[in-house]
């Protein structure tokens, strides 16, 4: 190959070079949008099965607490009521009742709180929760609350 034929040679490659140094490839864009929105969606998919999870859980507290305030009111002060001192339930015997409810189902009670005439029961449950597919959140605690109120001999509605 003499000289001249190597100058065109070279000068057509730098032309070709020329001409496509202007235009990028589009070779694997489609890939990596494809791998960027499933990634998103993988994401959007686990935020709604445990944000799903920790909704269960918080409905599960609550008609636990709400099942053990109810068992916890028919814990009636007996000693009262023969004596004539009227329907109240009895604390400590309230306590005890809605732990053994609780137990069954592996919670515990947080909180027992009694109005002032012993006749309204407020449980307190906490659970917790772990998400299942987001595990880097941690363990979180869902608290539910119920409340039963004690009522005999009801001859008309209360209005409060």
């Amino acid at each position: 190959m003499d000289r001249g034929e190597r100058v065109r040679v070279l000068s057509g490659l730098l032309d070709r070079r020329r001409r496509t140094a202007g235009r990028r490839s589009d070779r694997g864009a489609v890939a990596l949008f494809v791998a960027i929105c499933a990634a998103y969606l993988v994401l959007v998919i686990a935020l709604v099965i445990d944000a799903g999870g920790r909704l269960r859980v918080a409905e599960r507290t609550d008609a636990y607490a709400q099942e053990a305030a109810r068992v916890g009111g028919q814990q009636l002060d007996q000693a009262d009521v023969l004596q004539g001192k009227g329907f109240k339930v009895r604390q400590d015997y309230v306590r005890q009742a809605a732990g053994i409810y609780l137990d069954r189902y592996g919670l515990k009670v947080d909180d027992v709180v009694f109005s002032d005439d012993d006749k309204v029961v407020t449980v307190t449950v906490r659970a917790d929760y772990r998400p299942v597919l987001l595990g880097a959140l941690g363990e979180r605690k869902v608290t539910g609350k119920g409340s039963a109120t004690l009522v005999h001999g009801v001859e008309k509605a209360e209005t409060h």
